[in-house]
């Protein structure tokens, strides 16, 4: 069996995007080998056919000798060279598609996101996306500052969360928007405010939630609190609104962001142990409190199928006219039926 002795991987920039260059050297004392496989226990995260179709395009060398043959027989201290090509994205294709338009004109658009929606395309949402919806709807009057995958795209929304989102259609207003969105409101230009239904009652009933943010090391699809110096500063504020139901089960509450992580307001609800009413992620513990709900509550909450987390209200200043605009979107109808519910 051939060893592998040393692996390495850089990137290197090139006219064409971004290759990767990984070099791997076989032991000395190693049996000669076919290239693909060598290649394959070097590379695990390739593929057997993506790496030999990488050797027939002429992107293998053996010791500075391009290789084209994968079952060729290489071993005994063998140094081989591996260029692998970035991936291309595919270019999104508009999709007429329902979109519900708040507010348009030549500058940017502002869109009440339905739960459910994935903002963007990504691995396994290719399409039937917001920016899918968005390119049929604006045509090519879309901002080409977030790529050929985010046209457009300042700030996201989970796929769950329903409410209002801006897009930019212009370079000059995604320029203006992402500088308010990246000051995250701290000079009063940028307002953002979600209506969160969460369990139990938060003690104060007001109050702010500092705590830094980073992927989990656990579980790399969840956000997880952090230690100072840790991460990145993440801080919501928040308001009890409303007290539905018995007991002081659930609240409604308000939430506002001094800054935007992904997550945010479900991971510091959930770590001050008032996680969202139907979130699967963040609230999986508290799946059994669902039994103290009368019955119509837990048939709607059952039908919520997702978080308990609506975007209510933006405001910003407009990127050319420097006017101050603001908009608010109620509640979607499942959101409204699990309020009625609960009474």
């Amino acid at each position: 069996m051939t060893r592998i002795l040393t692996v390495s991987s850089t990137v290197l920039s090139t006219t064409s995007g971004a290759n990767e260059e990984r070099s791997v050297v076989l032991d000395d004392g190693a049996s000669p080998e076919r290239l693909d496989r060598a290649l394959a226990r070097a590379f695990e995260d390739l593929s057997r056919a993506r790496l030999q179709a990488l050797v027939r395009d002429g992107l293998v060398r053996c010791d500075g000798a391009v290789l084209r043959d994968p079952a060729r027989k290489v071993g005994a201290g063998c140094r081989l060279d591996l260029s692998v090509p970035a991936p291309l994205p595919a270019e999104p294709m508009g999709e007429a598609l329902p979109l519900t338009v708040v507010h348009e004109d030549e500058d940017l658009i502002v869109i009440d996101k339905p739960a459910g929606l994935v903002v963007h395309p990504a691995a396994g949402h290719e399409d039937g996306t917001l920016v899918n919806r968005l390119i049929a709807h604006c045509g090519a009057s879309l901002s080409g500052i977030g790529g050929v995958r985010r046209p457009g795209i300042v700030h996201r929304l989970d796929k769950d969360t329903s409410g209002l989102l801006v897009v930019a259609k212009n370079d000059l207003a995604h320029q203006g928007l992402s500088a308010q969105f990246a000051d995250h409101g701290r000079n009063g230009a940028l307002e953002r405010a979600y209506l969160a239904l969460v369990w139990n009652v938060p003690e104060p009933r007001h109050g702010t939630i500092r705590a830094n943010l980073a992927r989990s090391r656990h579980n790399r699809e969840k956000i997880a609190v952090v230690r100072e110096g840790e991460g990145r500063e993440a801080i919501t504020h928040y308001r009890v609104e409303a007290l539905p139901g018995a007991d002081g089960v659930t609240a409604l509450l308000r939430c506002r962001l001094e800054t935007g992580r992904t997550h945010q307001i479900r991971v510091h609800l959930s770590h001050r142990g008032h996680p969202l009413l139907g979130d699967p992620v963040y609230g999986g513990a508290f799946k059994t409190k669902a039994a103290r709900l009368a019955e119509p509550a837990r048939a709607a909450l059952s039908d919520l199928g997702r978080q308990a987390l609506h975007a209510a209200e933006l405001g910003f200043l407009h990127p050319r006219s420097g006017e101050r605009l603001r908009f608010e979107s109620p509640v979607p109808e499942d959101f409204s039926r699990l309020l009625a519910a609960l009474g």
